[in-house]
């Protein structure tokens, strides 16, 4: 287990995330992958005692430091664990129809890309390769790599790493199962691939068994059919991804909304964020924001 408190974990463009939602302090919001608790913390920071805030996360280390976090400023949120793409349920259960605004920050925690033990980073060699948000979850990284046929693996890779060399480095992994540490993984990779692509190789290769594991992608597609209903007129929604294959699909079922006349597209290009944040906070170099408000 990692000691993390909010002072280690900082928030992909928080400045951006609060000028796009203009906080009703009255108002109800959901962070739908509180984490940490960083945007969450700015969030409940703005409102006020009749205000409240809903955070989801599957991650029990992070939910843990989450409520640490937050019941410091306030005590009117409720954090759950859940998906962001069961959303809907929670509130129903909540008893609340619907919200103000949501935020989703996807991708990966300080938490889960510093814990030794999860295997979410390539530089964490004696890791297990588990990679699983949800450590109740049945099926790790490990599991899928061993199980895979060849075909499956490199597709795999190339479909949610977009990685070219797909078809070479599954061949490697299916001639030296079984594969249980990250060291394995990259071991092989460092094999298929020159000293000056090597690092961005690996970060699509882990980036794609990744997805697989949490099914990040179709947890996405299931959010983005369900959550316009959830916000009231004039809510906001704000999406920040950090890869193509994310911001790909905000960006057409925003377009699809606003089409529909659903949505107003307040980003007409993604926000992405200042120098001055890329130089202390390296995370946010990749972050892409979306923001559209409910018509």
């Amino acid at each position: 287990m990692i000691n993390i408190t909010h002072s280690t974990h900082i928030p992909v463009m928080p400045e951006e995330v609060l000028s796009f939602m203009e906080i009703n302090p009255s108002g109800k919001y959901i962070d739908g992958t509180c984490g940490l608790g960083g945007h969450s913390k700015t969030i409940l920071s703005n409102l006020s005692n009749n205000g409240f805030l809903l955070g989801l996360d599957v991650d029990d280390e992070a939910i843990k430091v989450c409520k640490k976090n937050l019941s410091s400023i306030n005590s009117n949120f409720h954090i759950e664990k859940r998906s962001y793409s069961k959303f809907p349920e929670v509130l129903s259960e909540l008893g609340i129809k619907r919200v103000d605004g949501i935020l989703l920050d996807l991708g990966l925690s300080s938490l889960q890309l510093d814990d030794k033990n999860r295997g979410f980073s390539f530089l964490e060699e004696e890791s297990k390769l588990d990679m699983r948000f949800n450590q109740e979850s049945k099926i790790n990284a490990a599991d899928i790599i061993n199980k895979s046929s060849m075909s499956e693996l490199a597709d795999i890779m190339y479909y949610f790493g977009e990685e070219r060399k797909s078809r070479l480095i599954a061949k490697k992994i299916f001639k030296h199962r079984p594969i249980q540490k990250v060291q394995d993984l990259v071991t092989i990779i460092k094999k298929c691939t020159p000293p000056n692509k090597r690092n961005k190789t690996m970060a699509r290769v882990f980036q794609s068994f990744r997805i697989v594991v949490n099914d990040e992608l179709e947890n996405l597609k299931k959010f983005m059919e369900k959550y316009i209903k959830h916000l009231k007129t004039g809510g906001k929604i704000i999406i920040i991804s950090f890869h193509s294959l994310e911001d790909r699909i905000v960006k057409h079922c925003f377009k699809a909304s606003s089409k529909n006349g659903e949505l107003n597209i307040l980003t007409k290009k993604p926000i992405i964020s200042s120098k001055m944040e890329q130089a202390s906070n390296s995370r946010s170099k990749s972050a892409k924001l979306r923001c559209a408000v409910k018509i």
